[in-house]
């Protein structure tokens, strides 16, 4: 009795393209040259299909071979396999971005969708219109949602929490720059960094605390900020200092849009730059759609811009 338990073999699927040579050309010895077998190799393999068919699939007439009804079935069938096999092993071609859709999530600090992202839609509304991008606010600096594919793409300063295998593209540098609304009192002032630390300032934490790269400069001069307000965002830090006689030092490069019509100036101390890049997963480095989404963004982030 047959065991019902046992598990099948696993079939051989080189014999498929045997199979479909073998039945459309109706001969051994032509389908063993287009294999580039030998006669005797060619032989064997018609014996294996023999076997796992059970059917003989070509038998003697006179001179030639004529396939079986069996045969006949299946060439169709093999031949429709054998092409979808080839179809999906043949290198990606290139998308017709006209026509498609496809649809990205792309984490990003609100300054730097505020200021690149009306360029970038720009861009992909013109090339591909079916793409679809979504935004979503940065929630910390682990790569977690990269791996897990909640995103597709993330632009940040580069943190000891992105994992070592997360592939990182610089965007561009950028420098920290003093901003107040029109009429402030330092518009036109020869500033100097005790004049900088004596105004009244808006600090920029997403935790509350007020400490960075600004307050250790000043803090090597022996000066410290007089901070009467806290903001987790660039954007709303330019917003607050347009509405009042406060200060926000924030990055040029990721507000130049937001501060049309405000007076800025260069800090008057050495403050470290920043290089703000771009995170993705090894998974999706070869996707031709996602490459292209990378190089747009490199091509806004990198075009000349207002300061």
């Amino acid at each position: 009795m047959p065991c019902y338990g046992a598990r099948m073999p696993r079939p051989d699927f080189n014999l498929l393209l045997t199979l479909d040579v073998l039945l459309a050309e109706g001969n051994v010895a032509r389908a063993a040259e287009r294999l580039r077998l030998s006669p005797s190799a060619m032989s064997r393999a018609l014996a294996r299909l023999r076997e796992t068919t059970g059917d003989p699939l070509l038998v003697r007439a006179g001179r030639g071979l004529v396939p079986t009804p069996r045969a006949l079935e299946l060439r169709e069938k093999v031949s429709a396999l054998v092409q979808d096999v080839e179809a999906a092993l043949r290198p990606v071609r290139k998308p017709d971005f006209a026509t498609l859709e496809r649809r990205f999530t792309l984490r990003a600090g609100e300054g730097f969708v505020e200021n690149f992202g009306p360029p970038l839609l720009a861009r992909m509304a013109e090339a591909a219109p079916g793409i679809r991008l979504d935004f979503v606010p940065k929630s910390g600096r682990d790569s977690d949602a990269l791996r897990d594919g909640t995103v597709d793409l993330e632009t940040g300063v580069l943190g000891r929490g992105m994992g070592p295998e997360i592939r990182v593209q610089a965007l561009f540098r950028d420098r920290f720059i003093g901003v107040v609304r029109a009429g402030h009192a330092l518009c036109g002032a020869e500033m100097t960094p005790a004049l900088f630390a004596a105004g009244r300032h808006l600090g920029l934490s997403r935790r509350g605390v007020p400490h960075g790269p600004v307050d250790q400069a000043l803090a090597a001069l022996g000066l410290k900020r007089n901070v009467v307000a806290t903001v987790g965002g660039f954007s709303t830090a330019v917003a607050l200092a347009r509405a009042s006689d406060l200060i926000a030092s924030v990055p040029e490069r990721h507000t130049g849009n937001l501060r049309d019509g405000m007076h800025s100036f260069p800090l008057p101390f050495p403050v470290p730059g920043i290089t703000v890049s771009l995170f993705w997963h090894p998974r999706l480095h070869g996707d031709p759609v996602h490459r292209w989404l990378r190089e747009i963004l490199l091509d806004v982030c990198t075009a000349p811009r207002r300061g």
